[in-house]
């Protein structure tokens, strides 16, 4: 018995190592035993009778999950695939998917993940998602959060064991990075929102700190539901149409400029279909998450601070993606990069479009933008400058995240939280609208 207590205890002091202080080197390469799982998170399968469970080894084993509502009375087996990481060692790790289907929708499961020749991991707990569309999902949604000075991950970890998040929506850039130190970096950050990513489904799109090797730990490491490698794609969850794309298709060219075109085009028979009279009038609200900001009030010179920026206004002949979003009425468009919080009144083309001067967010006529890219991070904060633009309502440069909650088919509630402030709310609006679809017939 010993010298078991003596292999996990050598195990759980390499699978913490660099995660919680500072940048150390991390040299281990998860040498106790290969097939043990890592980096355990869910997402969101796109039907509420699905869960994909996401997992890594160092050895190639089996992958299968374990469970049920009263015990591990199910199995489900997926596959794994080898990742091998574009650094000089060129580390390999085994990157496992189970998809869980035919789960009951609002019930509590009990699952653990790996194989009988690899072991098994912690015992994890979800629910699964409710169905229909009269129900209200609660999200939290940040960017920027690195495996140092993820300053805001205790609090969200509290949040969600409480059980107050359906979704985590993470909108962009991971670790700081993924591929440094040869993807140990990566390693380190997946086992520290494992205590998150594990029990509530970790939505994510890409940033620009995932560019490396074109993005390749981010495609390999996470699983969203029906997308093209994990760069844009959307799913239905009570009263909402949500959907993840890149803004970095508009920076790393080399990579190919027909991404730019391909996911313009997939956004657009996106957006027609959920604006279909039918659809819309089930999942009216319309939420957006992509990395880089249309617009910004920093002093950091990045692309949201420049009036003809890529995102907003497109690179060379194609075309960017302000147009379309207004064209088929987003609604909320949630924004991170900026290690800051920022809250846009409805805003155009420049051009501020309040509900009225006493209720702006009460049928705007414009989106909403917010952009929350405060969770921290090792690069820390940046800063604004002195006088706000005319379409900012309210800037803040304390770590922290934001939540927001799909009520009805009429009002969404969303809110800041400061973690310097010791999780005080320093920021809140209702967004309501009686009426949703293309501002262009509002």
């Amino acid at each position: 018995m010993s010298g078991q207590v003596g292999i996990w205890a050598a195990l759980v002091a390499v699978l913490t190592a660099g995660v919680t202080t500072g940048s150390p080197v991390l040299k281990s390469d998860w040498p106790v035993y290969g097939g043990f799982p890592q980096q355990v998170h869910l997402s969101y399968a796109g039907s509420a009778s699905e869960m994909m469970v996401t997992w890594s080894t160092m050895n190639q084993t089996d992958s299968v999950v374990e469970y049920g509502t009263n015990g591990l009375t199910n199995t489900a087996k997926g596959s794994c695939v080898e990742f091998q990481d574009g650094g000089e060692e060129h580390r390999v790790q085994y990157i496992h998917r189970v998809k869980l289907t035919g789960l009951t929708p609002g019930h509590k499961y009990m699952y653990h993940c790996g194989s009988m020749e690899g072991g098994w991991s912690d015992l994890y707990t979800f629910n699964a998602m409710k169905d229909g569309t009269t129900w209200s999902p609660s999200f939290a949604a940040f960017g920027d959060m690195g495996n140092d000075n993820a300053q805001s991950l205790s609090r969200l970890q509290e949040d969600t064991q409480r059980g107050q998040y359906d979704f985590i929506l993470h909108v962009g850039d991971f670790a700081y990075d993924m591929d440094t130190q040869n993807a140990r970096v990566g390693d380190a950050f997946m086992n520290q929102i494992q205590s998150i990513a594990a029990y509530v489904p970790y939505m994510t799109c890409v940033g620009n700190h995932e560019n490396a090797y074109n993005f390749s730990n981010y495609i390999s490491r996470f699983s969203m539901p029906g997308g093209v490698q994990n760069l844009w794609y959307s799913f239905d969850v009570g009263p909402a149409h949500i959907i993840g794309f890149s803004t970095e298709v508009y920076f790393y060219v080399w990579y190919g400029f027909e991404l730019m075109s391909e996911q313009y085009r997939w956004l657009e028979q996106d957006l027609k279909e959920a604006n279909k009279p039918e659809n819309r009038k089930q999942r009216p609200w319309i939420v957006t998450m992509g990395h880089r900001p249309m617009y910004c009030s920093n002093t950091d010179h990045d692309d949201c601070t420049k009036h003809e920026s890529r995102v907003r206004m497109g690179f060379s002949s194609y075309p960017g993606l302000e147009d379309i979003f207004y064209k088929y009425g987003v609604d909320l468009e949630i924004w991170a990069h900026e290690h800051t919080y920022e809250r846009l009144w409805p805003v155009y083309n420049y051009t501020v479009y309040k509900g009225s001067m006493e209720a702006p967010y009460t049928n705007p006529k414009a989106p909403v933008h917010i952009i929350t890219g405060s969770a921290g991070c090792r690069e820390r904060h940046d800063h604004f400058i002195p006088d706000p633009r005319v379409w900012s309502a309210f800037r803040d440069e304390d770590y922290g995240y934001t939540r927001f909650q799909v009520h009805n088919t009429t009002h969404l509630y969303l809110e800041q939280v400061s973690d310097d402030k010791g999780g005080e709310v320093i920021d809140s609006i209702w967004l309501i609208k009686d009426q949703h679809g293309p501002y262009s017939h509002v």
